[in-house]
């Protein structure tokens, strides 16, 4: 899977559940929230004050480390 900035937090965890150990570490402790799962991975950094690049960046990494 390739993550954008674009991605819908509820694809994300649908393609792959264990990442949301990612977004978990990163602060986002709402993975679970029915509400996070239409936002982006953009939206949801801009209300975490996160940077989505270094997030879409850490999920990516995680997808080619899976292969």
């Amino acid at each position: 899977m390739e993550v954008t900035k674009d991605t819908k937090i509820g694809e994300l965890l649908m393609e792959d559940f264990a990442c949301s150990s990612i977004l978990m570490g990163a602060g986002m402790h709402c993975v679970g929230c029915p509400a996070s799962q239409m936002e982006t991975i953009e939206e949801a950094c801009m209300v975490h004050g996160m940077d989505s690049e270094q997030l879409v960046n850490a999920l990516n990494e995680y997808f080619a480390a899976k292969g």
